[in-house]
């Protein structure tokens, strides 16, 4: 029996970022592996815990305690149903801890610090799909993250509409 592993989802709750959970729960979570949904808010973002935490990111929050609506707005996070309940079949179905943790600041940089702080064993995260010309502009996290990060990344892009001819 392999070792139990520690497989982080960058979350945003974007369409891609369920992708890649989905994908990470149908692909590569096995029975008795561990899950940790990285939130990473605003540096901006003005919430309760975020004076506590700010530096080294919030504690591991279980999954229980994660649907309760007053622990996400100390957060300043709103769960998606959708995912929660993604979360809570797998939990159940394949004896998966899941827990989440939140950062605050540049996404790239504090997901490649969660790897680290976390001894996280693989990473999955989505793709926007930006194009050439957005992602020099704008800088791409996934990008960041294969290049930056101490563990294999993989990065689960989201489908892009074909234009029909």
């Amino acid at each position: 029996m392999a070792k139990p592993r520690i497989v982080g989802i960058g979350m945003d709750y974007s369409a891609t970022s369920k992708l890649a959970l989905n994908w990470a729960i149908h692909n590569l979570v096995g029975e008795g592996d561990q899950i940790i949904i990285i939130h990473v808010s605003s540096p901006k973002a003005d919430t309760t815990n975020k004076q506590l935490f700010e530096d080294t990111g919030s504690p591991l929050i279980p999954l229980l305690e994660f649907r309760d609506i007053n622990v996400a707005k100390r957060y300043g996070l709103t769960p998606d149903p959708e995912v929660l309940d993604m979360l809570d079949t797998l939990s159940h179905t394949k004896q998966v801890k899941v827990v989440a943790k939140v950062y605050w600041g540049d996404p790239r940089e504090k997901l490649c610090d969660a790897v680290e702080q976390l001894k996280i064993d693989t990473l999955v995260v989505g793709s926007r799909g930006l194009g050439v010309l957005k992602r020099v502009l704008l800088g791409s996290v996934s990008n960041y993250v294969v290049q930056n990060a101490s563990c294999p990344v993989t990065v689960v892009k989201g489908t892009t509409p074909r234009n029909k001819v």
